[in-house]
């Protein structure tokens, strides 16, 4: 269950020592960004700002996590390899938010990354039995474990990237991942991946202002992707190692929204013919705005939803009364989401009415203010028509005559 005070007071430090780190570097490093040319520059359809703004806020977050980490979490042999691959991720993704690099390159370095730490122990060896009429809690993966873990790893890594779309959404959802993850972890007795895990929420936070719309500087590939590895490899470090159901169902849960999104970004662009790397506009994000929502609408039904996800991930790990009640809460949220969604796409169809029926009630006026311009024009005409007709005989009499 909860651990001791002195595991919380480290927690808490994780978090505040992460955040003023990441709080104070992200103005240095919106600075350097414009500095070296890391713009994000509006163009196409699915991007949704209309200037020019500095990405590779990432940076900052990277720093307020290694420092608070260096500082409360023990360094062993699987943290060591989730470290060097985080440097990787963070060097690809700074000189990406530079030059952009080529997806498959970026790809084939991710799953560099996730190798190095499957070498140093972060390995899914366990999963939750799906059969449920068998003896066997779980599965032991053998052999297979090796890819199936560089495939989550890379997979979640890919799936933040994909949900960095509007302002403060990643980093958003991305910190109540890690809220899930610590609460989890302190539920089952993973001390370090909790002070993991809370400082990387803390560095999320302390760059959240800067992000929250109107955004003042992206987050980038180095932000999203670095993001994408930690929780992906934290969550192989905390919540496959006890067996039971929610040895698959809690990181799944905690990580439901960018797995979702990716997924079925993933199978719209195969069936559509294209490369499931090709950009488009159809993530969840752009759907809710599709119905009308505008940004901060969105971005806080998609928070909504990952607390919720969060909230019964938690539900899982606990017992009792204090299950029954987050169970209420996550279901109580749920409803609202629901309602506010319902009642923003109705707002949404009826002012799309309104606007039809006015451009239709403009259209109409312009047609009857061109109305008496038409018949005077017309009246004109007639007029120089009869006088020409009547100008015509006085002028075959004169040719008469001279004649």
């Amino acid at each position: 269950m909860f651990l001791n005070t002195a595991v919380w007071i480290k927690v808490m430090l994780a978090i505040l020592i992460a955040f003023v780190v990441s709080f104070a570097l992200t103005p240095v490093v919106k600075i350097l960004a414009q500095k070296l040319g890391a713009m994000d520059v509006p163009g196409e359809a699915r991007r949704v700002h209309d200037h020019p703004i500095p990405r590779m806020g990432g940076l900052a977050i990277f720093l307020g996590f290694i420092v608070s980490m260096l500082l409360f979490a023990d360094i062993t042999q699987e943290v060591r390899g989730i470290l060097l691959g985080s440097i990787i991720i963070i060097i690809t993704g700074v000189i990406d938010d530079i030059i952009s690099l080529r997806a498959w390159t970026k790809f084939l370095i991710q799953i560099l990354a996730a190798v190095i730490a499957v070498l140093h122990g972060v390995v899914i060896n366990v999963v939750s039995n799906p059969n449920v009429f068998s003896s066997q809690e779980a599965i032991v993966l053998g052999w297979v474990a090796i890819p199936i873990t560089v495939l989550w790893i890379v997979g979640i890594t890919n799936s933040v990237n994909l949900i960095d779309g509007l302002d403060g959404l990643a980093v958003g959802v991305s910190t109540i991942s890690c809220v899930t993850i610590l609460v989890v972890a302190l539920l089952v007795s993973e001390p370090n991946v909790a002070l993991i895990v809370a400082a990387l929420a803390g560095a999320c936070i302390g760059f959240m202002p800067y992000n929250l719309n109107p955004a003042r500087i992206f987050m980038g590939d180095t932000g999203s992707l670095l993001l994408g590895y930690v929780l992906a490899t934290v969550s192989v470090l905390g919540l496959f190692k006890f067996y039971a159901i929610v040895t698959f169902v809690v990181p799944v849960l905690a990580l439901a929204v960018p797995l979702s999104d990716t997924l079925f970004a993933f199978c719209r662009r195969i069936l559509h013919g294209q490369s499931p790397f090709h950009a488009d506009r159809g993530h969840f994000h752009h759907k809710l705005m599709d119905l009308g929502l505008n940004q901060k609408q969105a971005v806080a039904i998609l928070y909504a939803i990952s607390a919720t996800l969060g909230l019964a991930a938690v539900v899982l790990t606990t017992k009792g009364t204090i299950r029954i009640a987050l169970l209420i809460l996550a279901l109580l949220i749920g409803f609202v989401v629901c309602a506010f969604i319902r009642k923003s796409v109705h707002k949404h169809h009826i002012d799309v009415e309104l606007q039809e029926a006015q451009a239709a009630a403009e259209a109409q006026a312009d047609a009857e203010a061109a109305e008496p311009e038409k018949d005077a024009a017309s009246a004109e005409t007639e007029q120089d028509s009869d006088t020409t007709a009547a100008e015509a005989p006085a002028q075959e009499v004169n040719d008469e005559q001279t004649h």
